[in-house]
């Protein structure tokens, strides 16, 4: 059985991926970008440090476009970072169904508000794609962090374009070179966490 995982680089998806692993499941982690910062570098090099193979999903454009238009629209992120997950998601189940994967997952949690799929979202998902979706909705952030401290290396810093591949890295780009707004009013300053490698201790 083979996985794509949606891969930031961060603890989460990290997380996702090497329980998979450890279950005996075939992984490779997935990045999606959209052409306007080559923002999966990070997750490349976090990718590396586990030794798992990692692809860049290239998508439209356009995408990214809608996500950023409902941001400036609101005058804040949460819906457009739904909706651009979503469609990652979408085009994520699509390559799995290409490629012979039977599993998409990514590291969002019982804590989060968004980017999140509903119960009803997922049941759709799995229906119209004929797919099987996983995250880690049981998980609260206590159980996450003990599990990080026993799994990986990490790196905690200010966030900025070199140190992620979340969404928001495309997103902050677009809004700053071609929307004529800085995009600091729009998101909170927060730190990044990025997996630099797994605990010596432990054998995949």
């Amino acid at each position: 059985m083979k996985a794509y995982v949606l891969f930031s680089g961060g603890k989460d998806s990290s997380l996702m991926a090497i329980l998979l692993k450890k279950m005996g499941i075939e992984v490779e982690l997935l990045t999606a970008n959209f052409g306007v910062y080559n923002s999966y570098v990070p997750s490349q090099k976090s990718a590396e440090s586990l030794k798992i193979k990692h692809n860049v999903l290239n998508l439209n454009k356009k995408i990214l476009n809608n996500a950023v238009d409902i941001i400036l629209n609101d005058g804040f992120p949460n819906n457009g970072i739904s909706y651009l997950h979503k469609a990652v998601v979408e085009k994520s189940a699509d390559l799995a169904n290409k490629k012979k994967f039977s599993i998409i997952a990514d590291g969002t949690r019982r804590d989060d508000r968004t980017p999140k799929l509903d119960k009803n979202e997922i049941r759709s998902l799995e229906d119209r794609k004929n797919i099987q979706y996983i995250n880690l909705d049981s998980f609260g952030y206590k159980t996450i962090d003990y599990l990080v401290s026993k799994l990986f290396n990490i790196t905690q810093e200010g966030s900025n374009r070199d140190n992620s591949s979340d969404y928001e890295v495309e997103i902050r780009c677009l809004i700053d070179k071609e929307k004529g707004v800085n995009s600091a009013d729009l998101f909170p300053k927060h730190f990044q966490t990025r997996v630099t490698g797994l605990n010596r201790i432990q054998k995949l």
